[in-house]
């Protein structure tokens, strides 16, 4: 049974890679050449060198890392998660009260996104090409991993407190209590890692916006059609399409 849910996350995640991909190109990419454009201006107005270096012409043309490199990494990417999801869903399945599969698979799916996507970028939101120093990447990188790992620890310990408290205080107690601790560690996380702001000056801060922007719906895209469209392939693979029968709370 896990090897049918895997599949079917593989096929909703390679779904939303396409998807995201679309989503992507029509509306991050514009922004990303927006700011090469930036650094290639500022590049143009610096002393030019006492020896001229020879240009050399990229690895990677532009055209190359906006059709199918963007494509490609997506695709890959929506498969792994698509992957992961489904095993976590085998996992959970049947232990979160009476939810069915495709409630499980959309409750899943809106953690994943807050966890992974929403938080991380919220304390170090994603930047395009020209914002950030060349010296401070690797620090920058390091934080947003650590970010990334609180997040994801403090969701899993906010859903256990949930779950403890389930039978105790009901449904709505639970999830309160939950939230609050999920805001409350999060909000001591936030506080604990330092802050970085190294956007050049002269750089118009609607093309961060708009590529923040982009980004952060390139995330909602991924959870979104990977919890939709797991849940329905679930759902006739597990209840045969028919609502789920009701589980006691374990």
């Amino acid at each position: 049974m896990t090897g049918s849910l895997l599949l079917r996350g593989l096929i909703a995640g390679v779904v939303a890679g396409f998807i995201a991909f679309l989503f992507a190109f029509t509306f991050g990419e514009p922004q990303v050449d927006l700011a090469i454009a930036f650094e290639e201006r500022m590049a143009a107005a610096e002393p030019a060198p006492a020896v001229a270096a020879e240009d050399e012409a990229p690895v990677v043309t532009r055209a190359t890392q906006a059709g199918i490199g963007l494509a490609t990494g997506l695709l890959a990417i929506g498969a792994a998660l698509g992957g992961l999801f489904a095993l976590v869903f085998a996992l959970v399945y049947g232990r979160i009260g009476t939810l069915g599969a495709r409630a499980t698979a959309g409750l899943l799916a809106l953690a994943a996104f807050v966890a992974i996507g929403l938080v991380p970028q919220l304390k170090y939101p994603a930047n395009p090409p020209a914002v950030g120093f060349d010296e401070t990447i690797g620090a920058r990188t390091v934080l947003f991993f650590a970010m990334l790992a609180f997040s994801v620890l403090i969701m899993a310990v906010s859903v256990l407190t949930a779950r403890r408290l389930w039978a105790q205080r009901g449904g709505w107690t639970a999830g309160t209590l939950g939230g609050a601790v999920f805001l409350g560690l999060t909000a001591l996380a936030f506080t604990a890692l330092p802050t970085v702001n190294e956007m050049p000056e002269g750089f118009d801060p609607l093309v961060i916006w708009h590529f923040r922007i982009a980004t952060m719906g390139i995330h909602l895209i991924l959870w979104l059609v990977i919890g939709l469209g797991f849940g329905w392939l679930a759902e006739r693979l597990l209840e045969g399409g028919r609502p789920a029968p009701r589980l006691a709370p374990v």
